[in-house]
Order: structure tokens, then C-alpha cells, then sequence
């Protein structure tokens, strides 16, 4: 009889052989033995169904989470934000937001609401593909998630850190070349620096290589393959775009809500971590963004829109007041979470600007 080792039951399988190993101890490998310290099973074995995958699929409904730390992310204001949502008359059946970002208001809105219609979009590549991946490629990215937490998690400090330089530096590959079709591989490494890195940050050099250093967290969840089932599910008919805000306008109308949660306007000139992509969303593109809230507010649409408050620095500083001039401003408190010095993180107030009254 023909016999393989671990090693090559991994290869032939895409699986890690840590997971070969833990398949043949609970006995689901057929005819599969130990010699000495290493595992040898018939060349004609085959790959057991994946347990994991069937045991965790949550029933229809289930709530989703977002599945990335994300800066600015919306967690903490959803108790505000919600006090604006305009579904509950059944007049506004569509939802966009063209900063997705983590999509905390998203997922809310989509565990609490059945709409016509669904919009999304940023203009981080990256972030979009895991977007669609998870729309569409599921099964797959929970695989290759799953192989990394099996790999990563064990190990000890300075071998996850050549890990973790390894993904990195295979995701900038990745990403210089400027491959615009779904890819799974760049969706699951994008995840897994999400989970592992310092703070969760999404920071790129000049040339757009992500750099941030690895995080010092003991048992990461690189893979929550339960909600990302359920984010799947709840991702299903929702219209994802790569691009700039603007083109959200072709699906905003009067039955549309719309939430603009751009990058926020830093609080002091040393706060400079504005940007998420390569571009900068300074002052003059936060004046075009209300240019173009107040076109679309010619539609009919609702909208919400939130931003840093400058006031928290600066009492004199109007600058919101005055581009959301006759908008209606409510300042509300939040925890500043992103910050390179923890003496910096705490209360702060926050804008959420508004064309119509809760």
C-alpha cells in the first residue's frame, strides 16, 4: 500500500499540517497511524469534510458583527446614530453609505430592517475586496483564515513576528499588483494583520505598502467563522462599489437614507492619521463633500452625516458650522480610541450633522 506523510496529505490538500495532524488524532482519517512522532496514512486518503464549517453555520438571521477593527470605527455612537434612522414609517427603503469603513451603522441597520436596496463603498481597495469576498467567497476565506489562526496562534513571540512579516510583506505584494478581480488570498491576509497588528490600524508608507507593526495580543480571533457566516448572509443583494463618494448619487433618491462617515478632520496639526488609503481628506475635500451633501439633499434623501468637532480644541473654530450651514448640528460625546499616547485617549465630542430634524 502506497503511504503519505502529513507533510504531503497537507500539500496534496491545502490545509496546514498542524490540521492534518489534529484530523488524524480525533480519528477522521482513515487507517491513518502514528510512527514514532510523525503521522502516515494511505496515499488514496481523502480530505474529511470540514467539521468546523458545518457545526458553526448559524441559523438564517443571525446577527452580524463587523468583522474588522477599523479606526473611527461607530460601535460606540450607534445609540445616537439609530435616534436618526427614518425605516420605521416603511417611506425610506434604501440605505447607502459611501465610507464604509468597518460598517458598524451598517450591520445595525441590516440586523434591524428588511430594504428594497443596499449601497456600500470606499475607496480602499483592500477593504472593498474583503467586502466582496465575504459576499461572495465565504467558505473559502474561512479556510485559509482558519490555517492561519492554526499557524499563528500557538507560537511563540519572535516566530509569530516572522509570521506576520511574511503575510505583510505577501499582501504588499499583492497589492503592487494592482489585481482588481475578488481575491480570497488578499481578503484573508488583509483580515489577519487587521486581527494581529498594533491597535488594528490600516497605515500605509509613500509607495502604499502597508507598515504597521505586529500587535502583542496573547489569542487573537483571526477567525470568527461564525460571524463572518452571518455577515455573508446579511451581505447577500447589497450593491458594493470600489470608488469615490460621488458615485453614490446615481442610487440616492428620496427612499434612501444616507450616512457620510468620512475621515475625520484632525483635532490639532500633529494629529495627522487622516487617511486610510493612500489619499488625504484634508479641509478643501471635507468642503466638497458638503458640496455634494447639499446636491443630494435636493433629492429628497435623508442624511446623516458625522465628523470630528473642532470645538473640542478650539472653541472659536467654525468650520463645520459654517460648510453645514443650516444643517442641524448635534454634538455628541465619545471615546477617542486611536491614539499613539494613551494620555491622549478619553471624552471627546463628536458632530453628527443632520438635514432633518429626529
Amino acid at each position: 500500500m502506497d503511504i503519505m506523510s502529513a507533510r504531503e496529505a497537507a500539500d496534496k490538500w491545502g490545509i496546514s499540517q498542524r490540521r492534518v495532524a489534529v484530523l488524524c488524532s480525533e480519528g477522521r482519517i482513515d487507517q491513518a497511524q502514528l510512527v514514532g512522532n510523525s503521522w502516515i496514512m494511505p496515499a488514496t486518503a481523502e480530505k474529511p469534510v470540514d467539521a468546523r464549517s458545518i457545526r458553526h453555520i448559524p441559523p438564517a438571521g443571525g446577527r452580524a458583527r463587523p468583522f474588522l477593527k477599523w479606526a473611527g470605527g461607530k460601535g460606540q455612537l450607534l445609540s445616537e446614530i439609530e435616534k436618526y434612522y427614518p425605516f420605521v414609517d416603511g417611506k425610506i427603503t434604501k440605505y447607502a453609505e459611501p465610507f464604509v469603513g468597518g460598517g458598524s451603522v451598517l450591520f445595525d441597520i441590516l440586523g434591524k430592517y428588511r430594504l428594497d436596496a443596499v449601497y456600500i463603498s470606499d475607496t480602499n481597495p483592500d477593504l472593498v475586496n474583503a467586502y466582496v469576498v465575504v459576499q461572495n467567497e465565504v467558505n473559502k476565506l474561512i479556510d485559509l483564515l482558519m490555517q492561519m489562526q492554526e499557524d499563528y496562534v500557538p507560537m511563540g513571540t519572535e516566530n509569530r513576528r516572522s509570521y506576520y512579516i511574511r503575510k505583510r510583506e505577501r499582501f504588499n505584494e499583492r497589492k503592487i499588483c494592482s489585481d482588481t478581480s475578488a481575491s480570497p488570498e488578499r481578503a484573508a491576509l488583509f483580515i489577519f494583520l487587521n486581527k494581529t497588528c498594533f491597535n488594528g490600524l490600516y497605515r500605509v508608507n509613500r509607495k502604499g505598502q502597508f507598515n504597521v507593526p505586529m500587535g502583542a495580543y496573547k489569542k487573537p480571533p483571526i477567525c470568527d467563522d461564525i460571524n463572518l457566516r452571518a455577515v455573508s448572509e446579511k451581505l447577500q443583494g447589497v450593491k458594493i462599489f470600489c470608488g469615490d463618494y460621488r458615485k453614490s448619487a446615481d442610487f440616492i433618491d428620496k427612499d434612501t437614507f444616507v450616512y457620510f462617515d468620512p475621515p475625520y478632520r484632525p483635532l490639532s496639526e500633529t494629529a495627522s492619521f487622516t487617511a486610510y488609503t493612500e489619499d488625504v481628506f484634508d479641509d478643501e475635500r471635507q468642503i466638497e463633500l458638503a458640496n455634494f451633501v447639499l446636491e443630494m439633499d435636493k433629492t429628497g434623501a435623508h442624511i446623516v452625516v458625522s465628523n470630528s468637532d473642532p470645538k473640542n480644541t478650539n472653541p472659536d473654530d467654525n468650520f463645520f458650522d459654517n460648510i453645514y450651514s443650516g444643517r442641524h448640528i448635534k454634538r455628541v460625546e465619545a471615546t477617542r480610541m486611536i491614539n499613539s499616547k494613551s494620555t491622549d485617549r478619553g471624552k471627546i465630542k463628536e458632530l453628527l450633522i443632520s438635514n432633518f430634524r429626529r
